[in-house]
């Protein structure tokens, strides 16, 4: 049985996957540090903040829904900052397709939560 948010498959990919873009963007030039690079580090770190907000969330379904369409919005952001890092040759093509379909993989586990809250909800959770 899962204690913490930590154990869940979904944070642990999205924190991994966030401490990557972390390094990678430590090679960003820096006219980018408070534009592209900070953004980026932003979303992809509020991934697991949310994810971490809704596991304590879970006496409340709503809450918990709610909490987790945060993360999945800030994954979709991520993504869009991959993008502008591939565009802009900060970040090669392969490395940014690879990081692209990581944020994919997260999404879905997220959807997959959000349409079948039931199974990780605390006992007696109202609606």
């Amino acid at each position: 049985m899962i204690q913490s948010h930590e154990e869940l498959d979904v944070y642990q990919l999205a924190f991994k996957a966030a401490m990557r873009i972390f390094k990678i963007s430590r090679g960003f030039p820096r006219e980018e540090t408070f534009s592209l690079t900070d953004q980026m580090r932003r979303s992809s770190r509020s991934v697991c903040s949310n994810i971490s907000e809704a596991w304590r969330k879970r006496r409340y379904k709503a809450a918990f829904v709610s909490k987790l369409n945060d993360a999945e919005a800030e994954a979709a952001e991520t993504q869009v900052w991959i993008r502008f890092s591939v565009e802009c040759s900060y970040l090669s093509k392969k490395s940014g397709q690879e990081l692209y379909k990581t944020y994919d993989h997260i999404i879905g586990k997220l959807v997959n939560m959000i349409i079948h809250p039931d199974p990780w909800l605390m006992p007696g959770s109202r609606q």
